[in-house]
C-alpha cells in the first residue's frame, strides 16, 4: 500500500550542512525479520498504512522514504563520557534516516536507527545491535511512555539475521536493528563538538535553525539573548525529564552529555533499570562502579551536563554578558526539577495539583515514605491512586504523606487497571521475557508484557 497521504515528510537538518553530518550507507543484512511494529505511532506520522514488506524496505532496507533523504546521515557530536571528554564520537552504529512531522501536532520528528551499520564514527566496531539490547529498548521506551516519560519511541525492531560477538552476554548471539522515533537527535554534544572547533559560524547556524524548529520561545532579537533563552528552554525540558525519571523510578544508567537532547526528551537505553524500591545508591551499569549515574545521582548530573552546554554556547558571544544569564538559569534548575518533580508524582497518583508549595510537600512525604517504609515502588504508586490507601501501611512511615493527603482529590474516576496488580518492568522480568526469545524463539510472553504495558498507559491517560 502506498505511504498515507497525510505523511509529511521533511528535509530540514539536511539544511544545516555537512559540517554537522557523514552521508553514510545501512548495511546490507542477510535476513529480516520483523519483530515490533508500534502501529499507534507509526499512525502519527503516516506510516501505518505500509504493509509488513514495504516497512522492511523502509525500515530494515532503509529505501528513502519519499520527500526525505535520498541519503542517511551519520550525525558528529562529542560528549562527555563518565565525565571525561571524548573527541571522537558520533553516530557509530546509527543515522538519522528520515524526519516528518507528526501529524497530531506538527512537530518535526526524527527517525533514528540503532545497529544499521558502520559509519565513519564506528572506531573498529562493527555498527550492530544485539537482538538482546533492541528487546531492551523497546520494552524501556514501551514502559516509560505508559510512566508518562518524555521518551522517544521504539517504532520498529527487525531481526537482522547476523550472529555477534559480544562480552556482556553469551556469544554468539542475535542482532536487530531498530527504528527509534524522536523529537530532535541535536545533543549537548553537538554543541560540544562545535565548541571544541571553535566553530561559532555553523553554531549559530545549528542555534536558528533549534529556534526554528523546536523551541520557538527562544526567539529574541539579539543573540545574545537567543542564546540565553534556548539554553533556558533546553534546561527546564531537561529537568522536567530528569524529575519524570525519578517519579517512575527509573535509572538510565549513561547519562554522558551525548545522551541528552536539546528538547529534553529521554533516548540511547542500555543498561538502564527500574528501582525495585526506593534507594538513591542504585546503579543500572555494571561498569558505573562509583554510582555516577546511579538513581539519586540523576538530577545533580543532568545540572552538570547543562553546565557544559552553557560552556559551549559561550563561544556565541562575550563571557561577561552571557554567562550570568546561563548562571541564572542553572542557579534554577532546582526550582525547575521540584516542580516538575511534584507535577510528576501527583500525575502518578491520579490526584489534582493544588498550590505548588503543597504539591511539593505532598510529593517529598511520599517518597519520604517509600524510603523510611522500602515498599515496592511500582506497588505504592499503584495502591496509593486517586489518593485511596490498601491495607499495609498504616504504620508510621506513611503518616506524613496521609496528613498532607489532606483535602487531595482524585484527577479521575478510578480505572479498572487500578484493582488488579502493578504492570512492573524489574531486571529479573526483562530476563524473564528474554530467556523464551533466546532458547524457542518464542515472542508470546513479550508481546503480553507490551499488551499489558498498554493497558497500563490507558489507565494512566484516562
Amino acid at each position: 500500500m502506498p505511504l498515507s497521504p497525510a505523511f509529511a515528510p521533511s528535509l530540514a537538518h539536511r539544511d544545516l550542512g555537512d559540517a554537522l553530518y557523514d552521508i553514510v550507507r545501512p548495511a546490507a543484512f542477510p535476513k529480516l525479520v520483523l519483530r515490533h511494529r508500534d502501529q499507534r505511532w507509526a499512525a502519527r506520522i503516516g506510516l501505518d498504512t505500509l504493509t509488513d514488506e514495504e516497512w522492511i524496505a523502509h525500515l530494515g532496507r532503509f529505501e528513502p522514504l519519499p520527500g526525505s533523504f535520498e541519503e542517511p546521515l551519520a550525525l558528529r557530536y562529542h560528549g562527555h563520557q563518565f565525565r571525561s571528554y571524548n573527541p571522537d564520537l558520533g553516530d557509530g552504529r546509527g543515522f538519522l534516516f528520515a524526519q516528518m512531522h507528526d501529524l497530531k501536532d506538527g512537530r518535526l520528528l526524527d527517525l533514528g536507527t540503532k545497529g544499521s551499520g558502520q559509519t565513519p564514527w564506528s572506531r573498529g566496531a562493527d555498527g550492530r545491535l544485539t537482538l538482546k539490547g533492541g528487546v531492551r529498548e523497546v520494552l524501556a521506551t514501551s514502559m516509560l511512555e505508559a510512566l508518562g516519560v518524555e521518551t522517544s519511541k521504539s517504532l520498529s525492531l527487525i531481526e537482522t539475521g547476523e550472529s555477534l560477538q559480544r562480552n556482556d552476554e553469551p556469544s554468539p548471539t542475535r542482532a536487530s536493528v531498530l527504528v527509534r522515533l524522536n523529537h530532535s537527535h541535536i545533543r549537548i554534544g553537538t554543541f560540544q563538538r562545535l565548541a571544541f572547533h571553535q566553530d561559532a559560524e555553523t553554531m549559530r547556524r545549528l542555534l536558528s535553525h533549534i529556534i526554528l524548529r523546536y523551541l520557538p520561545e527562544a526567539e529574541a532579537e539579539t543573540e545574545i539573548e537567543r542564546a540565553a533563552r534556548f539554553f533556558a528552554a533546553t534546561s527546564r525540558r531537561v529537568a522536567r525529564m530528569g524529575a519524570q525519571w525519578m517519579a517512575a523510578g527509573f535509572v538510565h544508567g549513561v547519562l554522558n552529555t551525548d545522551n541528552i537532547n536539546i528538547t529534553g526528551e529521554s533516548f540511547d537505553y542500555g543498561p538502564w533499570r527500574f528501582l525495585p524500591k526506593y534507594d538513591p545508591s542504585f546503579t543500572a551499569a555494571y561498569f558505573d562502579y562509583g554510582g555516577l549515574y546511579a538513581y539519586g545521582r540523576q538530577p545533580e548530573t543532568l545540572l552538570w551536563n547543562l553546565a557544559r552546554l552553557g560552556g559551549a554556547l559561550m563561544l556565541l558571544a562575550p563571557e561577561e554578558e552571557l554567562r550570568p544569564q546561563l548562571q541564572e538559569e542553572l542557579n534554577g534548575f532546582g526550582a525547575h526539577f521540584q516542580r516538575a518533580f511534584a507535577a510528576a508524582v501527583l500525575w502518578r497518583l491520579g490526584l489534582k495539583p493544588r498550590e505548588a508549595e503543597r504539591d511539593g510537600e505532598l510529593a517529598a512525604a511520599f517518597f519520604t515514605a517509600l524510603q523510611e517504609s522500602e515498599a515496592p515502588f511500582e506497588q505504592a504508586f499503584f495502591d496509593w491512586r486517586g489518593g485511596r490507601c490498601r491495607e499495609g501501611y498504616d504504620g508510621p512511615a506513611f503518616a506524613a504523606f496521609r496528613e498532607a493527603l489532606q483535602g487531595y482529590e482524585p484527577a479521575a474516576p478510578a480505572h479498572p487497571y487500578f484493582e488488579g496488580k502493578p504492570c512492573t518492568m524489574l531486571i529479573e522480568e526483562v530476563e524473564a521475557l528474554w530467556d523464551p526469545i533466546a532458547a524457542q524463539d518464542d515472542w508470546r510472553p513479550m508481546q503480553e508484557k507490551l499488551a499489558a504495558i498498554e493497558v497500563m498507559r490507558q489507565a494512566y491517560a484516562a
